[in-house]
């Protein structure tokens, strides 16, 4: 029989998936650090004897991770090194019963929505009061900011919906009054999350109402960048752009995941637009805002999907010289709309396709860079690894673009602070540079 360890409760959260299931993983250290309990985000040494895992259900790849993390904490629950697991966020959303039923080791289940009760599982109180109070995982110096909860948006090949319900905005103020908390803990840069930032506003001012937000937030003392994630490109408002342009605070920075280009594809993923309309927003982007850096992601081996249809996706992303690009295979997941048709394009040929893809904006990154050398960029940097110090453009988010490298050798540089550094040299997706001399 399994003994219990002798540890004094201490709770390790264990966050897998996207910047939104990090916010929602600081929001629960917050309430619990209020109903003083010990609390660690990833604990390096794995010495929590209650581990939280905040799991991912997006696609495949990450359902696997999760119900891998799972196992691997229930197996120190057998081995007597851990006491209690409790899984979280959307796997546990979207399958809960499938499992309970197949890993009922796990001590218990909780959806997207069920903070109060985890709470209570884990021996403490709900505490309103705290409402967008949180113990940020992020250094000190930036800070995931969620507006809002949910999506509306149809698309065919996407589960988010099930797993986090339909769109709720939080209140500009409520927004606000988290930045204004945030500054005064030393946070100067908000990265804007949401599963669409462009919806922003609609069920609570009925209008979108992102470019006064953005407005409000700037007022914050001590915010100094304010970063878009995650917008979407049919009924985008055209007014943020005005916003970016005109207000410093805001970076000229967009992720904006297109998908796709081909539009008989884009109709059969629901997206709302085609072709034309794609190519004409991204045409808008630039003429307003030419300074923007356009961060997007495509899918590859959607069902249907031919190597004519590809080709264009390529020549598109060829002439269009995206600043920043990701993309990932479809994944065929179960009650979303494209799940009735055939996932007929081969696994190794959707593999294939991406890494196509990533060569093309492969060497599209790197001529970009080489045009940056002799230029300097106001920077802030996030850590030190090893000989260097590593930092970011207002171009560049963290932990998915790219990085500007000081060697550490030679200059002093603090974390967390804005420095102006000339780029001396770049590869595709690494500028190396130095001071600039004053």
């Amino acid at each position: 029989m399994r003994t219990k360890s002798s540890k004094k409760n201490k709770i390790n959260v264990v966050t897998l998936g996207c910047s939104k299931n990090v916010y929602d993983s600081e929001v629960l250290m917050g309430q619990l650090k209020a109903n003083n309990k010990e609390v660690v985000h990833e604990d390096e040494h794995d010495d929590g004897n209650i581990v939280v895992i905040n799991t991912c259900g997006f696609i495949g790849k990450a359902k696997e991770e999760s119900i891998n993390t799972i196992l691997h904490y229930v197996d120190k629950k057998e081995a007597g090194t851990v006491d209690k697991v409790f899984v979280t966020g959307c796997l546990s959303e979207r399958y809960k019963p499938d499992l309970e039923k197949e890993i009922s080791d796990v001590d218990q289940y909780f959806g997207t929505h069920d903070l109060p009760n985890l709470l209570k599982a884990l021996e403490a109180d709900y505490k309103h009061e705290l409402l967008g109070e949180r113990l940020t995982t992020t250094p000190k110096h930036y800070a995931y900011l969620k507006i809002a909860e949910g999506c509306d948006r149809p698309c065919s090949f996407c589960a988010i919906p099930l797993m986090r319900g339909g769109h709720k905005s939080t209140p500009i103020e409520q927004i606000v009054n988290e930045a204004e908390n945030l500054a005064a803990n030393g946070v100067k840069e908000l990265i804007l999350i949401a599963q669409d930032l462009t919806y922003y506003g609609l069920d609570l001012y009925k209008k979108r109402a992102l470019a006064d937000l953005l407005k409000a937030l700037a007022e914050v003392d001590g915010i100094e960048w304010i970063r878009l994630h995650y917008a979407f490109p049919t009924g985008f408002p055209l007014d943020v752009l005005e916003v970016m342009k005109n207000e410093p605070k805001v970076c000229n920075y967009l992720d904006i995941p297109l998908q796709h280009i081909n539009s008989e594809l884009l109709k059969s993923m629901r997206r709302g637009n085609n072709s034309e309309k794609t190519i004409s927003l991204i045409d808008k982007f630039r003429q307003m805002v030419p300074e923007m850096a356009i961060r997007t992601t495509f899918i590859a081996g959607y069902p249907g999907e031919t190597e004519e249809q590809f080709e264009e996706l390529k020549d598109f992303v060829r002439s269009t010289k995206f600043e920043r690009m990701g993309c990932f295979t479809y994944s065929h997941e179960e009650n979303t709309h494209a799940y009735a048709l055939e996932d007929d394009v081969p696994e190794e040929v959707k593999e294939r396709r991406v890494a196509e893809l990533m060569e093309i904006q492969g060497q599209i990154s790197f001529d970009l860079n080489q045009e940056k050398i002799g230029k300097t960029f106001r920077c802030i940097f996030d850590r030190k690894e090893g000989n260097y110090f590593i930092g970011r453009t207002e171009f560049d988010s963290p932990d998915v673009d790219n990085n500007v490298i000081v060697d550490a050798a030679k200059h002093y540089l603090q974390i967390g602070q804005f420095i102006d550094i000339t780029i001396t040299e770049a590869t595709d997706f690494d500028l190396y540079g130095s001071p600039a001399q004053g």
